[in-house]
């Protein structure tokens, strides 16, 4: 059995999925974990900083990406461009970094530890697609998923805020994208709670195969592709875009471009402290707020077009 890499990085527990998915993109990363964390029933409820186990693989261990100096380099460069965009050190942990490597591990196993069956509402499971599940009840939505293989695992709030808007607002037979899919699992449940199509784009490349093999894996029918909001003709009956705040308020001409006259919109990984700056573009745009859903720290804002 090989050697592994494991960094051990300082974070703020609530910023878990994002920095999981900076490990992802610019890392050999084959699996993350957080530990040191408080968690009921895989919802995370402490707010002190944890620690992100981070498992690299050592098949190129000898080239420069690997190397504890570029690791700790690429890292600090993505740290300072989440600052640029508005988050502070307090929101984001001091990601201060243990790096280290592992003899006669199996990572493949390691990450998965900590790993079980999500229950994101009376109605919606996410299961890890290692572990066996019987249903709860017959009308019960159970999505499998890889948890770790792109953004989106169904265990972080911003992700569970966008399936309980999808259980609460989607109307049947509904036209529905997903802007920015990372896994796939907003369109998947968005199929299996009854939508007539699903979309899902990213500008990511490396999770499109992961997004489609997830929906595979779970029977739903989805179409999913490298592309952005503002290359889309298309309009829709249900909108998700669970991203940073940002980039949803940059976006949100391209968003309101896509919807239907009377379509709902899902505005997701929005830090609480960070909405204002989501509002605005709300009200600059014309939409009308119809929810502010909350869980933890982070808030999603439900809008409509008239």
């Amino acid at each position: 059995m090989s050697n592994y890499y494991e960094l051990q990085i300082k974070i703020n527990p609530e910023m878990e999925d994002i920095i999981s998915d900076i490990c992802f993109e610019n890392l050999p990363c084959e699996g993350v974990v957080l530990a040191e964390e408080t968690y009921k029933d895989l919802e995370m409820v402490s707010t002190t900083e944890g620690t992100l186990r981070v498992f690299l693989s050592t098949q190129d261990c000898h080239s420069e990406l690997i190397s504890e100096a570029h690791v700790k380099s690429i890292l600090a460069e993505q740290r300072e461009l989440l600052k640029s965009r508005g988050f502070s050190d307090e929101e984001l942990g001091s990601w201060e970094v243990v790096y280290s490597e592992k003899e006669n591990e199996d990572w493949s196993k390691k990450w998965k530890e900590k790993w079980d069956v999500t229950h994101v509402s009376d109605r919606i499971t996410v299961v890890p697609d290692w572990i066996e599940y019987t249903p709860k009840q017959d009308n019960e939505v159970i999505i499998k998923l890889e948890p770790g293989c792109a953004f989106g695992t169904g265990t972080h709030a911003t992700t569970q805020l966008c399936m309980k808007a999808i259980e609460k607002y989607m109307p049947q037979n509904a036209e529905v994208a997903d802007i920015g899919m990372g896994s796939g699992i907003l369109a998947i449940c968005a199929k299996k709670f009854g939508a007539k199509s699903a979309y899902g784009c990213d500008n990511d490349e490396t999770v499109i195969d992961v997004a489609i093999e997830n929906a595979q894996k779970n029977n739903a029918e989805c179409k999913f592709e490298l592309n952005t909001a503002d290359k889309i003709s298309k309009q829709f009956d249900f909108v998700l875009a669970n991203i940073l705040h940002n980039i949803l308020a940059e976006i949100m001409c391209d968003l309101k471009s896509i919807m239907k006259g009377g379509a709902y919109l899902v505005l997701s990984g929005i830090l609480d402290e960070k909405k204002q700056v989501v509002l605005d573009a709300i009200k600059k745009y014309n939409l009308e707020l119809v929810e502010e859903m909350h869980q933890n720290q982070w808030v999603a804002l439900v809008v409509q077009k008239y």
